[in-house]
């Protein structure tokens, strides 16, 4: 079956949210959902999720399923939110444990709650199949930009999060921790198994230096074919590029403030002793560059 999918784009953090619905029912699930928040102010604010919300009260769609394709790091989840106002579980790859690891020692968290992936609802497998009213998913464990990402295959349609992006921008950057140019290499050649008609669903785009400016997010596993940093690359060249090209890559603004959220499927840390969160920030030694 082919899903009905409805895209939002959040042009704050060029992430873009799909709602995927089964034609046949009402029968629902949200993709890589966003929590407006401000780094300077540290306030937060749920218009983009209202967005999405609104949409499933219009046409009384019933929200199964919260998918998060990855621990993302520019932008914070609304997944909580989202559940507290429509229901449906939140659900992440099922190596969610080594990101809140490598990330609970970065920030020398002590409390145990990163390291405990049973903050999320259910944690998918590879190769484990899941249902959208009538519709079939599947889910294909994708890690490179990060150890924990994965794709959901619905119908005819694939959600790939940060793996790839428009084929003419190229791919996601694999230097966060547990991220792994080889193994995006790799994961990029299982998506592109997929027939060549399978519509692909992005979770960015940013716009390329020349030749485009509209946003786009969708384009089809053909023409992916032909992504700038994939296509006509051996393993080895593409390796090479990916990482040279991370070593010049700024880091996201919203980097530590996501993470600390999302590995936490979307809940703050706890209040401290004065009845105040906070979201750290590690602070470079002046001679690091």
């Amino acid at each position: 079956m082919s899903p009905e999918v409805t895209s939002f784009f959040d042009s704050a953090t060029n992430t873009i949210s799909h709602i995927v619905r089964d034609p046949s029912s009402n029968a629902c699930a949200i993709i890589d959902s966003v929590l407006d928040y401000d780094p300077v102010s540290g306030k937060r604010s749920t218009e983009s999720a209202e967005k999405l919300l609104q949409f499933l009260t219009d046409n009384s769609l019933e929200l199964q399923w919260i998918l998060e394709t990855h621990v993302h790091a520019d932008h914070l989840t609304a997944a909580p939110y989202i559940k507290k106002q429509a229901g449906g579980k939140i659900a992440i790859g099922n190596h969610i444990s080594s990101v809140q690891q490598a990330w609970n020692s970065i920030f020398n968290y002590k409390d145990g709650l990163e390291t405990d992936p049973s903050v999320f609802d259910h944690l998918l497998e590879d190769g484990e199949t899941f249902t959208i009213g009538n519709l079939s998913a599947s889910v294909m464990y994708t890690p490179g930009h990060t150890s924990v990402d994965v794709t959901y295959v619905i119908g005819d349609a694939a959600f790939v999060g940060d793996t790839l992006f428009m084929p003419d921008y190229g791919t996601a950057r694999a230097d966060f921790p547990g991220g792994d140019a080889r193994a995006m290499y790799q994961s990029i050649q299982k998506i592109l198994s997929l027939p060549d008609e399978t519509r692909l669903f992005m979770c960015h785009d940013y716009l390329p230096k020349e030749g485009r400016d509209d946003y786009k997010w969708v384009t089809t596993v053909g023409e992916e074919k032909n992504n700038i940093l994939v296509s006509g690359r051996s393993e080895e060249e593409f390796v090479a590029e990916r990482q040279e090209r991370d070593k010049n890559l700024a880091t996201p603004t919203l980097l530590y403030a996501s993470l600390q959220v999302n590995i936490r499927a979307g809940e703050l840390p706890p209040p401290e002793d004065n009845g105040v969160r906070y979201l750290k920030v590690p602070v470079a030694d002046l001679d690091r560059k």
